[in-house]
């Protein structure tokens, strides 16, 4: 597998679909059909998906590429797999809240190797390197090379002063009551896969999700974690976060920087 050449792909393809996503979040188009998980997609969800569907089938045509809008046409997962959200966090999309990504992961043996998180209204891009690192590119963001990249890290915490992200449209009583087991400076709350970065940047110490999530929405932002120092933990017995699940679906999760004392359920 030539990783580097995957980072290039990845990285390009989540620019084509961030400037489709942008296109139409400046147009106004906020057209929302429901789906039958009763989730929302709109056409900046399917102009993403088929340029990146498109540009996967491309580069990588022997290797399973699942996309959320076409997920329910792939059968079992494959054992390497790439998996793919080309829009994470269509309610902030439709509700004009910015933070939304495209997210692009590698998933080797049930670990997300390689991942890519573009926020295209934040102008941010996160990504792995070949050697595991991860970066945070600084724009503009030119589409066939890379532009200057620093290398990102999770904080060292304090546990008696706790910066903690949580979600801006999924955020729950469970959550609070969770969240309040922990001495916290700083409550943010940000979408999509925006949380796993944050923590991976070092501007947060702790994400817990305990809430529906598939492997296309933290995918990318868990390889983004991982190359950065962090972790991603199931919620109920704190093993590491797998991927190729039936039905691509997640427990409950905490991501985290390796020095929070992380309390059981």
């Amino acid at each position: 597998m030539d990783i580097d050449r995957m980072t290039r792909v990845f990285r390009r393809l989540a620019l084509e679909a961030g400037d489709e996503i942008m296109n139409i979040y400046n147009s106004g188009d906020f057209s929302v059909s429901v789906k039958a998980d009763h989730s929302p997609v709109t056409a900046a969800d399917r102009a993403a998906d088929a340029v990146i569907a498109a540009g996967l089938k491309k580069a990588f045509p022997d290797i399973l590429a699942i996309t959320e809008e076409q997920a329910a046409t792939h059968g079992k997962s494959a054992g390497n797999f790439i998996i793919v959200d080309p829009l994470d966090g269509t309610r902030e999309f439709i509700g004009r809240r910015g933070d939304f990504t495209v997210n692009i992961a590698y998933v080797e043996n049930g670990r997300p190797l390689r991942g890519v998180v573009h926020a295209p209204a934040r102008e941010r891009l996160f990504y792995t390197v070949s050697d595991g690192r991860s970066v945070e590119e600084k724009g503009p963001f030119p589409r066939d090379c890379p532009g200057k990249t620093r290398d990102i890290s999770v904080a060292e915490p304090d546990n008696d002063a706790l910066v903690v992200v949580a979600s801006k449209s999924h955020r729950d009583q469970a959550t609070d009551d969770y969240i309040s087991r922990y001495q916290v400076r700083e409550c943010r709350s940000a979408g999509s896969s925006l949380k796993f970065c944050l923590v991976a940047t070092g501007e947060a110490d702790l994400y817990p999700r305990l809430g529906r999530t598939m492997e296309w929405d933290t995918a990318a932002g868990h390889a983004v974690l991982s190359g950065a120092g962090g972790q991603v933990v199931r919620f109920d017995d704190l093993r590491p976060l797998t991927y190729g699940k039936p039905g691509y679906e997640n427990p409950f999760f905490i991501a985290c920087a390796p020095g929070v004392m992380l309390k059981r359920p």
